[in-house]
Formats: C-alpha cells, sequence, structure tokens
C-alpha cells in the first residue's frame, strides 16, 4: 500500500530539514527538484509540498520563476534560541520536580527504558524520537498547560539541530547519562537539581552542534 501524499511530503520534509541542519547544503543554494525527487524516489508533488514546508519553516526560501533556495540560520541566532530552550526546559523540569505524578513517572521511566533501547542499537533517528517523547512527558508534567505549548512550539523549531548534534562523537552516551541525571532528580524531588541539569542538557546541545558545523 501506497503512503498518502500527505504523509511522503512530511517525511520528505523532515529529511531536508535534517540534511539543511546537517550542512548538505550551503545557504542560498538552490534546491533541484529533479535531483532531489529521483534521490528520495517521489514524484515532483510531494516534493514541492516537503519544500513548502521547508520554506515555512524559515529554512528555505521560494522565489517565483526561480525555484526554492536554502536559507541557513546563522549561529547568532541559533545560540539565542537554545538559550531560550534552556531556560524552557529548566522551568519544565523545576515545576515537575514538584507536580510530577506516580503515573508521569512511570512514563518517564519507560521513555527512558526507550531511549537506553535505541541507545543500545546505535539509531540516532528513534533515539530522538524517544529522547521528544521524554521531554515531552516533563513538560506535561510541569503542569502548567501554556508553558507546555511555547516549549513544544520551541522544541520543533530546533529540532534538526537537536537531531544533527546527537551524530557527534560520544553525543549519544552523554545524552542518556544526562537524561539518567534528570530523571533520578525528578524521583528524588529535587527541583534545584532538575532544572540545573535541564538547563545544562539544552546547553551542551547547543555547544556540540556549534562545534559539528564549526
Amino acid at each position: 500500500m501506497s503512503r498518502p501524499k500527505t504523509a511522503t511530503a512530511d517525511l520528505i520534509y523532515e529529511r531536508l530539514e535534517g540534511l539543511v541542519a546537517e550542512g548538505r547544503f550551503a545557504d542560498g543554494e538552490r534546491l533541484d527538484e529533479v535531483r532531489l525527487a529521483a534521490e528520495f524516489g517521489v514524484s515532483r508533488t510531494p516534493l514541492r509540498e516537503a519544500l513548502r514546508l521547508l520554506a515555512n519553516a524559515g529554512l528555505a526560501e521560494f522565489i517565483p520563476n526561480r525555484g526554492t533556495f536554502v536559507r541557513q540560520p546563522d549561529f547568532t541566532r541559533l545560540v539565542e534560541m537554545f538559550e531560550v530552550m534552556a531556560e524552557l526546559e529548566a522551568w519544565c523540569a523545576r515545576l515537575a520536580a514538584h507536580r510530577i505524578t506516580s503515573a508521569e513517572l512511570l512514563l518517564l521511566r519507560q521513555a527512558a527504558s526507550l531511549c537506553e533501547r535505541a541507545l543500545g542499537q546505535k539509531d540516532y533517528h528513534r533515539y530522538y524520537d524517544e529522547n521528544a517523547a521524554f521531554h515531552g512527558i516533563i513538560y506535561d508534567a510541569a503542569g502548567n498547560g501554556f508553558l507546555a505549548e511555547e516549549t513544544r512550539s520551541m522544541q520543533r523549531r530546533l529540532r534538526p539541530f537537536r537531531q544533527a548534534q546527537l551524530f557527534a562523537v560520544d553525543r549519544l552516551d552523554r545524552s542518556m547519562e544526562e537524561h539518567r541525571q534528570i530523571l533520578a532528580a525528578l524521583e528524588a524531588r529535587d527541583a534545584p537539581k532538575a532544572e540545573d541539569l535541564a538547563r545544562a542538557h539544552l546547553r551542551i546541545q547547543s555547544v556540540v552542534y556549534q562545534q559539528l558545523r564549526g
């Protein structure tokens, strides 16, 4: 059974945003529809939808009669985004340490276990997905719906860049260790420690990504 066109476009979009974050395309480079359609094994219809999504995310620009061109965010902007994300994550962790329920702690342990499994298989993409679920449980456990929404929004904007840094040497192992420490702090209901660990977790991601692209 073939995938729906929207699902195909979403999958292509996720792959393209990852390639942009990894530096596969230079800033201002024109994205060749024919070549990319052949590379992904799809028609140009879902590819064009994926390029539209990429432009909506600010990672590309469509110029009529010319095509779609990559727009790499500058490092200053990315550093600013990571700084904001670090504080949002820290705030969520601090509140969650006070408010997390037994059921949410169980879900968090399960999410950490799935991260461990992906780590053991060295499956970077699956690890990121399980990692995002781990963080999402903490956002919800903070007990502030608006904060959870804003944090998820920023998480989505930084997704390709957070995912790219996982490919650095030993980063997957270090990321998992940081998760273990955050989980332990939440289990102990140690708000200051959970806050500090969550903030440091995001700051490290920023540094690693800059080193990869430096």
